[in-house]
């Protein structure tokens, strides 16, 4: 019988590292720490809190991703900017109440929040990008047709 050559010495004693090695990241990943709790909605789950420039985020869009303004697509910020001046705006139902049906959205009395459209480019409607505003001076960004809302930070 001929000696084993060096390498193939090694050989069982990769395996068995990479074995370890892999076992090792599927118990880290299945660890559960980065699971959304269970009541979580899907604007939620879009992305982790983000906060503006050291702006601490406000209470009333914690528990949603953030956005800064500054962030936000041109039409959005343009948009914004309508809101600010009181109009006139490009679309008949801009301004009208925002019912939150989808429940999203803090719960409020009816009336509480209104709906603004963002424009979007190539689109021949009004596309599924909105503003929707609270009368406590919230703004909330959708570019889903309100499947997921983020805060934007003003």
């Amino acid at each position: 019988m001929y000696p084993r050559h060096p390498r193939h010495r090694r050989a069982p004693a990769l395996a068995l590292l990479v074995g370890v090695l892999c076992a090792l990241l599927l118990v880290g990943c299945g660890s559960g720490k980065d699971a959304p709790a269970p009541e979580a909605t899907a604007s939620q789950e879009a992305a982790p809190p983000s906060r503006s420039a050291g702006q601490p985020t406000p209470a009333w869009a914690k528990g949603f991703a953030t956005v800064p303004e500054a962030a936000l697509p041109a039409e959005a910020r343009q948009t914004l900017r309508l809101i600010d001046a009181g109009g006139p705006f490009p679309y008949e139902k801009d301004g009208a109440y925002f019912g939150n049906y989808e429940r999203i959205l803090p719960r409020q009395k009816r009336g509480y929040y209104r709906e603004y459209t963002v424009r979007t480019p190539r689109e021949r409607d009004r596309g599924a990008r909105r503003i929707v505003a609270g009368r406590g001076g919230e703004f909330f960004y959708t570019d889903d047709h309100y499947e997921t809302f983020k805060a934007v930070l003003r």
